[in-house]
């Protein structure tokens, strides 16, 4: 099945109108009729259950259409990669990572990647840490920063930064002044988490299990800035990464007087073994990367070498 195969094919079986399938491909009805009768011959099965004129993929249409599908990306995927190759200095690199690099490291890293190939573009999505290791996994994206290490089979990895974590506590907590603290001296208190799926919950939970502690979850949320203005509003307490929130730790809202914002949260450094969190550049160890991701890639290395001071 060649791409042109592909693209009638998954049109016809996303829309099921052959009438409205063939519009948008820009052929006549009987034609596209033609193609499917031929194609179903060849596979000695019928892929859509005929009603009327109104057709619906079946089991072995569903199987067709899914392969197809994959068949298809991988196709536009060469093409990219080709096109990237012949044209190294262009290309998209598309970026999944998680909400809290959105603030600070990912802006960082593209502003300072992009003064030296400003024709290389980036499109960007956001999630949790089992949203992005899927995204390179399925080709949905090129790369992921995540944090802690995707344990999942199949993803390259490249350490780019380890950052400590630290108990986030409301400015009046009993806690303040305390220079270290262990993760068991607030069993009792209620506890501000990231919903499941986030890396830093995976954490989190790692921390309390060898910590032989129960964590009491008040509230959870899909993004850090969310947990810093809980813990700052005394509705409990957090883990944060102390680089994440800048020096104040301070969430902002637009618009607001310096009177209605919420002061940060007092952060105090974990005592805990293994409190920090390493954060990392992965991708699909099976797919062959563009020209413009290797360039992306290759620099990411070469700045986590200068933040760790190697020349």
């Amino acid at each position: 099945m060649l791409g042109a195969d592909l693209e009638w094919f998954t049109t016809l079986a996303e829309l099921e109108r052959v009438g409205a399938a063939a519009e948008r491909l820009h052929i006549a009805q009987p034609t596209l009729s033609r193609m499917l009768g031929r194609l179903e011959r060849r596979l000695g099965v019928e892929l859509f259950d005929r009603r009327g004129k109104r057709i619906t993929l079946n089991e072995f249409g569903r199987i067709y259409y899914e392969h197809a599908r994959r068949a298809q990306s991988e196709l536009d995927a060469a093409g990219q990669s080709i096109a990237d190759l012949n044209s190294p200095a262009n290309g998209v690199v598309r970026l999944s990572f998680l909400h809290s690099f959105g603030g600070w490291l990912v802006p960082q890293l593209v502003g300072e990647f992009r003064r030296g190939s400003a024709r290389i573009s980036f499109a960007l999505r956001q999630g949790p840490s089992e949203m992005v290791a899927t995204d390179v996994l399925d080709g949905t994206s090129d790369l992921g920063i995540v944090s802690p290490r995707p344990t999942v089979p199949g993803i390259g990895w490249r350490g780019l930064l380890r950052q400590r974590l630290a108990l986030a506590v409301p400015a009046d907590h009993r806690l303040v002044g305390r220079r270290q603290v262990r993760l068991a001296e607030i069993a009792d208190e209620d506890f501000i988490a990231m919903h499941p799926g986030y890396g830093m919950r995976r954490i989190v939970e790692d921390l309390s299990a060898a910590a032989d502690l129960r964590l009491r979850i008040a509230f959870e949320s899909s993004d850090l800035v969310t947990v810093a203005g809980l813990v700052a509003a005394g509705l409990g307490v957090g883990v944060l990464p102390e680089e994440d929130l800048g020096p104040a730790g301070t969430p902002r809202v637009a618009g607001a007087k310096p009177e209605q914002r919420l002061p940060g949260p007092v952060l105090i450094p974990l005592a805990d073994a293994g409190a920090t969190r390493d954060v990392g550049l992965v991708w699909s160890a099976a797919s062959a990367p563009s020209g413009a991701t290797r360039r992306f890639r290759d620099f990411t290395e070469d700045w986590a070498q200068r933040r760790r001071g190697i020349p």
